[in-house]
C-alpha cells in the first residue's frame, strides 16, 4: 500500500510540475528570465528529475499490494495489445519527427501526417503504453498506480496543452485544433493520410515495437 501511494504521489509531482511550469501564468515569466532555450532546459531537467524516481520506485516495488486482476489470459487480449503497442510506438516516433504545435516546443500548425491521427501523438503514445500494460500485466496495486498514471497524464496533459494554445496560439492554432482529432484513431481518413505522409517514421515505430516485444522477456519479464 505504501509503495502504491508513493507511486501515485510521484505521478502527481511529475504531472503537477509539468503543467505548472508550462502554464499561462508561469511560463512567460520564466521565459523572460531564462530565454526560450533556458526554459526548455529547466523544463526538461525537472521532468527528468521527477520521472526517473517514479520509474525506479515502480521497478523496486513491482507486484506490491493486493492482486487486482489479470486480463492477459483472455482470448484475443494479447493480440490486441501487440497491435496497440505497435500503434503507440508508431505515434511516438512520428510525433517526435513531426512535433505538434500544441507541445512545449511547438511544430508547424499545418495538419499533416501523424497529426491527422491525433494532435497529441507523443502524449497519446504514452497513454496507450500504460493502457496496454494494464490489459496484459498481472495487476497488483503497484501496477495499477504506475500504469494507470500514463493514460491519466496523457489525457489531462493534452487537455492542458489545448487550453494553453487556444489562449495564446492565435488563429493558426485554432484552425489546427478544429481540423485535428483529440483521441487517436478516431478519424479513419486521418489514419490513411498519416500512413501516406509519415510512412517512414510510422514504419520505424512498428519495427521498434517488434524489437521491444522480442527482447521484453529478457529485459522486463513476461
Amino acid at each position: 500500500m505504501a509503495e502504491s501511494g508513493a507511486i501515485a504521489l510521484l505521478w502527481l509531482l511529475f504531472g503537477g510540475t509539468h503543467m505548472t511550469l508550462s502554464s499561462l501564468r508561469l511560463r512567460p515569466k520564466l521565459v523572460a528570465v531564462l530565454s526560450e532555450r533556458g526554459f526548455l532546459g529547466v523544463y526538461s531537467l525537472v521532468a527528468f528529475a521527477t520521472f526517473v524516481p517514479l520509474v525506479w520506485l515502480y521497478f523496486a516495488s513491482k507486484h506490491a499490494g493486493p492482486h487486482l486482476f489479470h486480463l492477459g489470459g483472455l482470448p484475443g487480449v494479447r493480440a490486441l495489445a501487440y497491435l496497440a503497442m505497435g500503434a503507440a510506438l508508431a505515434l511516438l516516433v512520428a510525433g517526435i519527427v513531426r512535433p505538434s504545435p500544441a507541445s512545449v516546443a511547438p511544430g508547424s500548425p499545418e495538419p499533416a501526417g501523424v497529426l491527422r491521427v491525433t494532435r497529441h501523438p507523443v502524449f497519446m503514445a504514452f497513454g496507450m503504453f500504460g493502457f496496454v500494460h494494464l490489459l496484459v500485466a498481472s495487476v497488483n496495486l503497484a501496477e495499477l498506480a504506475f500504469f494507470a498514471g500514463f493514460p491519466a497524464f496523457a489525457l489531462i496533459g493534452s487537455w492542458h496543452q489545448d487550453a494553453r494554445k487556444l489562449a495564446t496560439g492565435g488563429e493558426a492554432f485554432r484552425r489546427f485544433h478544429a481540423a485535428t482529432p483529440f483521441l487517436p484513431f478516431s478519424a479513419p481518413s486521418g489514419v490513411i493520410a498519416a500512413l501516406r505522409e509519415d510512412a517512414l517514421p510510422i514504419g520505424i515505430g512498428v519495427v521498434a515495437a517488434v524489437v521491444v516485444r522480442w527482447f521484453h522477456p529478457q529485459l522486463f519479464g513476461g
